[in-house]
């Protein structure tokens, strides 16, 4: 990497290919994706460094750690991570966190995808680490990565967008609905080269860089997205919020609780949670329910008085940092047009409840990544791009449901005067309270949001006409259904079938059903295709699951097509079938006609059985 700090506007590039505003974890992930894909990028950043005090988002969950992971980067969050997986899993809420009138209410098991040792859903678990340790983590990637440069103390003031059609089902007021294309405008989802960025560092010098694409990573008050022309949509809650964070020698000694990665804390003056930050003595609080203005005038001194009244103790408090905030429900109607892209906050603001707002974040860079490679170097077709915002927007739009739904309760929700009672009105109160809090589960066991949501509306995948689970926020079925997220399994050799999983697209096929012959003979066709196309395919053979399972059993089907993002685009048994599939994902052509050509032959008995078998649901 090219690390230009507060460089002179002489030193900035005049054209890229990729200039990526935001040096957050969503554009940092972006530009080591495609870095791994061959395609270099800029990456502009107004900080100079990373904020230790503000660690906003704590969970990463077992989906992003498994995008890490394809980058190499798992292991080094884990290391860098100050909570180790084996320390706490739980979520408890509680009365107090200290003395006799601290009662555990209802605690959540391996909350956040936290299970130690090897997990079945994915090849990775989830890790609780703050937000600026995984932004140190990219950082240190990028610096070894020579195909990114970071740009900081720079930021992207204006981008002017070429009138063309818009992506994500949303046309530009006089051009082609999408799909189709007006003389004279670009195709949708196309590079419009030379788009013109202007960038501007604190001292109000600018400079114009010409890129291929651009990609708004740039947060809630987007740059980009203000070029777009482009408003976030929706609503925010009633009642605001603090963040503190802080140091304290004595609290976890004073803790009676077992260990836990956060403690709800439902108390009738003061609620919210607690949780550590690290093993030694710094720890973080989120005050709920807070008045707005209240919030904006909070001094050390009230930050440190609010913390004691949520542990329950006069314990020592060193305010490091106090955040106040606002949870918002906001999401772009279009998530960009002719080369020019958005992302993360950019794209959706989300409650935090349920940690899912960052992870969605990385979802988003994920899917972009594969697509802008593949139009650079020449195999993704003109609707690869366009599917971009077809297929993220909804997965933002549920995760955003279900974060708001969390956010309709709250600890102090749960608040009752008597929960700290002893006798028989306590304990009356603390069962109800255990009874009431079962609302909270699909915040923190959230299984079937993380690794359930589908693609299967998408242009790039081949539908089936098989029966796709139901969307459901706690339960997660897994299902090779067209779309969907490649079932995950541990094979007989201990390796995980995302081993299998090439750079590009893969052809999985079920050694089983092959006949002994080299699956490579028996999907020429697809490899022919590939070839035609310049599409880079690897097709590889799997053998049973380490329990036995045949894969073809885990499918449905004998073999599947998994994009370079791990989504299924088709499953079948013909070669044939495989190869048509094959451009469609790419972005060259429609689903309809393979679906009439060669009809799938789906066994629903062996649906419904293999779905039962491997549904995971976490308790």
């Amino acid at each position: 990497m090219v690390t230009l700090q507060s460089a002179s506007p002489d030193r900035l590039p005049e054209e890229v290919q990729v200039l990526i505003s935001g040096g957050g974890p969503s554009g940092l992930f972006l530009s080591l994706d495609l870095a791994s894909r061959g395609i270099p990028s800029v990456v502009i950043e107004p900080r100079t460094s990373v904020d230790p005090a503000r660690p906003r988002a704590k969970t990463t969950n077992a989906r992003t750690m498994t995008h890490l992971r394809r980058l190499g980067l798992a292991d080094a969050l884990r290391s860098a991570a100050p909570l180790p997986v084996d320390y706490a899993q739980d979520v408890t809420f509680c009365t107090g966190l200290t003395g006799p009138a601290a009662h555990e209410l209802r605690t959540f098991k391996q909350a956040f995808q936290l299970v130690p040792g090897r997990y079945g859903p994915q090849p990775e678990c989830g890790q609780q680490v703050p937000q600026p340790v995984l932004e140190e983590v990219l950082r240190a990637a990028v610096s070894e990565a020579p195909l990114v440069t970071l740009l900081t103390g720079w930021h992207v003031e204006d981008v002017a967008v070429h009138p063309g059609v818009a992506l994500a089902g949303t046309a530009v007021p006089g051009t082609a609905v999408p799909g189709t294309a007006v003389p004279g405008t670009a195709v949708p989802g196309t590079a419009v080269p030379g788009t013109a960025v202007v960038v501007a560092d604190g001292a109000g010098r600018t400079r114009t860089i010409a890129a291929d694409f651009v990609i708004g990573a740039d947060g809630g008050s987007s740059a980009v997205r203000r070029s777009l022309g482009i408003r976030l949509e929706g609503g925010s809650a009633a009642l605001s919020n603090i963040s503190i964070m802080f140091r304290s020698k004595d609290l976890g000694s004073a803790i009676t609780l077992p260990p836990a990665v956060q403690y709800w804390v439902v108390g009738a003056e003061t609620a919210g949670m607690v949780g550590r930050m690290d093993l030694a003595d710094t720890w973080w609080a989120i005050i709920q329910g807070v008045d707005a203005a209240a919030a904006s005038v909070l001094t050390d001194e009230d930050a440190a008085t609010m913390v004691r009244e949520l542990v329950g103790a006069e314990v020592d408090v060193d305010v490091v940092a106090t955040d106040p905030w606002t949870a918002r429900m906001l999401l772009a109607p279009g998530y960009g047009r002719d080369g020019v892209f958005l992302v993360g906050d950019a794209a959706h603001l989300n409650p935090p409840w349920g940690g899912h707002g960052f992870n969605t974040c990385i979802g988003d860079a994920a899917n972009l990544a594969w697509k802008i490679a593949a139009r650079l170097a020449g195999w993704g077709g003109p609707e690869l791009l366009a599917s971009y915002g077809l297929e993220r927007r909804p997965v933002a739009a549920r995760t955003i449901r279900d974060a708001a739904n969390n956010g309709e309760a709250l600890a102090y929700h749960f608040a009752d005067p008597a929960l700290r009672s002893t006798g028989d009105d306590g304990r009356r109160a603390r069962q109800a309270a255990y009874q009431a809090l079962a609302v909270k589960q699909s915040e923190f066991d959230s299984l079937g949001l993380v690794l359930g949501y589908t693609y299967g509306d998408s242009p790039l995948v081949v539908p089936d006409g098989s029966p796709v689970p139901a969307e459901d926020p706690i339960r997660y079925v897994a299902s090779a259904s067209p779309g969907a997220l490649l079932p995950h399994a541990w094979l007989a050799d201990s390796t995980s079938v995302y081993n299998l999983l090439g750079q590009g697209f893969t052809l999985l096929a079920d050694a089983a059903t092959l006949g002994g012959m080299p699956e490579v003979r028996v999907f020429t066709p697809v490899l022919e295709a590939a070839a035609r196309q310049g599409i880079p395919v690897t097709v590889t053979a799997v053998g049973p699951s380490d329990d036995g399972t045949p894969m073809a059993d885990l499918w449905g089907a004998d073999a599947v097509l998994v994009r370079p993002d791990q989504h299924v685009a088709w499953r079948g048994s013909a070669p044939e079938a495989a190869a048509a599939a094959l451009s469609v994902a790419a972005g060259w052509g429609s689903s309809a006609d393979i679906s009439s050509q060669h009809p799938t032959q789906y066994n629903e008995t062996q649906y419904n059985e293999r779905d039962s078998r491997v549904s995971a649901v976490i308790p």
